[in-house]
């Protein structure tokens, strides 16, 4: 059976796909990576409120945006606009976890195409399909450091203007919505920051189970490898 090309095209996507869905998805999920926070960016002293009043005011929108919970922001006070805004973000937090499910299953579908030898992938120069989407996220994460680097601000309002078109509501006035006194730029710096290095991991180990699997199951030299992918 010939290579298919097309099919390694996407399986580059789709693993490119699920780390960086997965690694999102930490964040959203893991509420101690935000405790963690309030000690590192000095929140109680910045803002006057207790611990337990800041994790109170996170929890909250957690719940609501992950569980459904009604919406409320603790002992905070908060707008219908600033509302709306974390109604929006609901709706990308689902929109996540819903790509990371069709990725994975994607993925496992190629698997077992691949398993039961009705699929056979293409291997451009050499190189498993996990290492180009290694390669390509990579550049493009490395694009959007260097532009954080440079000016995190414009960025952060890039961000907001093509997930968020025509709204202006994720523009917060801390005097009604007190909830973004506790989710300063410094947090969503950090929050990035981390789904970058926890996507490049993902699709590093991915890389490398690639090598394990080629080593133990793929052609023994390279004349096999030509005649294979005849």
């Amino acid at each position: 059976m010939k290579r298919s090309k097309v099919f390694s095209i996407l399986c580059s996507l789709l693993i490119a796909l699920c780390c960086l869905t997965a690694a999102i998805a930490v964040p959203i999920l893991c509420r101690s990576f935000y405790y963690a926070q309030i000690d590192a960016l000095e929140l109680v002293e910045k803002t006057g409120w207790s611990e337990n009043t800041i994790r109170g005011a996170f929890d909250e929108v957690m719940d609501y945006l992950v569980k459904d919970a009604p919406f409320g922001t603790g002992q905070l006070k908060w707008s219908e606009s600033g509302r709306s805004h974390f109604a929006d973000c609901k709706g990308l937090f689902r929109l996540d976890f819903i790509l990371l499910g069709a990725s994975a299953a994607g993925l496992l579908i190629l698997a077992v195409l691949r398993s039961t030898k009705r699929l056979r992938l293409h291997f451009f120069l050499g190189r498993t399909p996990a290492f180009w989407a290694l390669i390509g996220t990579a550049a493009v994460l490395l694009l959007l450091t260097v532009w954080a680097l440079v000016d995190f601000n414009s960025l952060f309002s890039a961000f907001h203007t093509l997930f968020f078109p025509g709204k202006t509501n994720w523009i917060f006035d801390y005097r009604t919505d007190q909830i973004i006194l506790i989710l300063p730029e410094a947090f969503w710096a950090r929050a990035a920051a981390l789904v970058v290095g926890l996507t490049l991991a993902l699709e590093g180990a991915a890389v490398i189970l690639g090598v394990l699997w080629r080593r133990s199951h793929g052609p023994r030299n390279v004349y096999e490898e030509i005649l294979s992918s005849r």
